[in-house]
């Protein structure tokens, strides 16, 4: 089959082009963008398509970037394809970010690509991924212990963008540029494309993988990429048919979800063999920004603090992550561990607690004020207490005496009881008179201070939470 009749199927297998649209094309000037750009130019009419194409220096390569710009912008006016030329700067991101170049490089390359295709109101971004990317995807992952959805490879479509060279051979590539240059190529280059200096050398993994292993493996096997290529096929409709089991499950497993914050039930989870919970983990971490870049080894700390774990226990994950074990609850999230600080309170006042944005009102009322119906409120007897009052967090060997329960009480039992987590606690304001608690604020009242029907003046404390 001829390739261009072999990446027309690629595009209908994966449906990378539902109801046509305009396409920006990465195109660095390389054998893959170049057949991309000629094959997808070769199709347009039957896909209902328009082009743009974008060449992104890196900034990396000075002597070089300039002839392959040129090359690219006389290569896309041949074709009447609309050129754009952008650059980033790989190094400055890199340090900025502790990353290597690659990475850096990759990074800013998409985030230009989606900046670019949404200024231009491009539906696809067409990049030029080949079946030796794919292996070579897969090989890197496996040597680096990854698992099934790692070693599914690189996605041929992935939201808007598409890879229609993704089952298509390097080899093949480059053979079908030579082969047809005449026809498709005006360009005096031999071969009619540029090859970039950085793939040539072995220090980069890939580069070595690429150049060095993966030659020696053709020698014995050299059907190796199309096998792998199969390999990562079949495991991919497997793990979406696991993600399917995954999504499903998820819907009931939210407790509380915002960028930096999930909370999970922990009565399903704790039930869910570990394949499928390894995946709901990821994937829950995933749903928040904040929490996004967590390892393997992370995911099985927390199976470990699900399985094991008492309510209340917590470990700390890198990126300043907290995982705590709750009563019904996991809660994981790159919120710190709240401490508050002292305040005076003096009524009628309101105060801001700092640490936590909460707020406390009090307020007098005469007697016979209506009861409150929820924790946020509280009725104190004010002649019992000495002013101004103080709110401070938990200290060792607080006590009090829970209105209702009719005894003194730990603060610490009292927490345990009211199923408060351990890394809550020191948020918690306590409202004093003189040395004793009168409000655990949002919670419980002292009894020996909570008005009655004889009390003349009556102080009414709230708390407004964030």
């Amino acid at each position: 089959m001829e390739l261009i009749e072999r990446v027309s199927s690629t595009i209908k297998k994966f449906n990378m082009f539902p109801g046509g649209g305009r396409v920006l094309i990465g195109l660095s000037g390389g054998p893959d963008s170049v057949c991309l750009t000629i094959i997808l130019d070769k199709l347009k009419g039957d896909l209902d398509i328009s082009l743009s194409a974008v060449y992104i220096d890196h900034g990396l390569r000075p002597e070089e970037t300039g002839k392959e710009a040129e090359f690219c912008r006389s290569f896309c006016k041949e074709r009447g394809i609309n050129f754009i030329e952008e650059s980033v700067n790989v190094k400055e991101h890199a340090e900025e970010g502790g990353i290597n170049l690659q990475e850096a490089a990759r990074e800013l390359r998409y985030q230009k690509l989606e900046e670019i295709s949404a200024r231009t109101g491009t539906e696809y971004i067409a990049l030029g991924h080949n079946a030796d990317d794919q292996a070579e995807t897969v090989l890197m992952r496996l040597f680096k212990g990854a698992g099934m959805k790692g070693l599914t490879g690189i996605p041929p479509v992935r939201d808007r963008i598409i890879r229609p060279l993704i089952e298509t051979e390097r080899k093949d590539i480059e053979e079908f540029l030579l082969r047809n240059v005449r026809a498709y190529c005006n360009t005096p280059l031999q071969p009619p494309y540029m090859v970039d200096s950085s793939n040539l050398k072995e220090k980069y993994y890939r580069n070595w993988l690429r150049l060095s292993l993966m030659s020696e493996i053709r020698k014995k096997d050299p059907a190796v990429v199309r096998e792998i290529a199969r390999t990562a096929e079949i495991l991919r409709d497997e793990d979406e048919y696991l993600e399917i089991i995954v999504t499903k499950t998820l819907m009931r497993l939210f407790s509380r979800k915002s960028d930096g914050t999930i909370e999970l039930f922990l009565t399903p989870l704790e039930g869910i063999e570990k394949p499928i919970l390894r995946r709901l983990l990821r994937r829950a971490v995933d749903a928040a920004k904040g929490l996004r870049g967590i390892s393997f080894t992370n995911i099985e700390d927390i199976i470990d603090l699900i399985r094991n774990g008492k309510a209340g226990d917590s470990i700390d994950l890198p990126k300043e992550i907290r995982v705590i074990k709750e009563y019904s609850i996991l809660k994981i999230s790159t919120l710190k561990h709240i401490k508050i600080a002292k305040y005076k309170l003096e009524p009628p006042c309101d105060i801001l607690i700092r640490e936590t944005g909460a707020v406390i009102q009090a307020v007098y009322e005469e007697r016979g004020a209506n009861l409150p119906d929820k924790k946020e409120e509280v009725l104190l007897d004010s002649e019992l207490l000495k002013f101004p009052l103080k709110v401070r967090p938990r200290v060792a060997g607080d006590h009090f005496y829970p209105a209702g329960f009719g005894k003194k009480k730990k603060l610490q039992d009292f927490f345990v009881d009211e199923k408060v987590p351990r890394d809550m606690r020191d948020s918690v304001p306590l409202v004093l008179s003189g040395d004793d608690i009168v409000w655990v604020a949002g919670f419980r009242a002292d009894e020996r201070f909570t008005a009655t029907d004889k009390t003349e003046k009556v102080l009414r404390l709230i708390i407004t939470k964030q």
